[in-house]
């Protein structure tokens, strides 16, 4: 997947659409900022999910961090290679290292998230 193609969240999830499929996963941003990965948790397959709750949890040598839910669904997938080969997310984090898959329950919540362009700008201004 090209990052073009994706929309963005602000707190670092990618998003790429397929019908009402929403893969997700967290930018390469996030995973230069978190450095030295070492744990991830990841939710199970059924759960439902708002905007902005928490999905899965990402573990650094730095710190430790949620990973949210940028749309409204229910996990229909999730990526069982990940936890145990973390270094996908330095290797290939648009692609291999998919965390899940949602059916989404309002397509149109996509229109609150960011063009990669608005999230390149967002990822120089803000603080993290």
């Amino acid at each position: 997947m090209k990052p073009d193609d994706l929309y963005f969240a602000k707190t670092h999830e990618w998003v790429a659409v397929d019908g009402d499929v929403a893969t997700i996963g967290i930018s390469d941003f996030a995973v230069k900022l978190l450095t030295d990965i070492v744990y991830m948790s990841l939710p199970t397959v059924g759960k439902k999910f708002s905007p902005g709750e928490a999905i899965g949890e990402i573990e650094s040598v730095k710190a430790v961090s949620d990973i949210y839910a940028p749309v409204q669904g229910e996990v229909i997938a999730i990526n069982e290679d990940l936890p145990d080969n973390l270094t996908l997310l330095n290797d290939s984090p648009y692609d291999k290292a998919w965390i899940l898959k949602f059916r989404m329950a309002d397509p149109a919540q996509l229109k609150n998230l960011l063009s990669h362009a608005e999230y390149q700008k967002h990822c120089e201004t803000a603080t993290h």
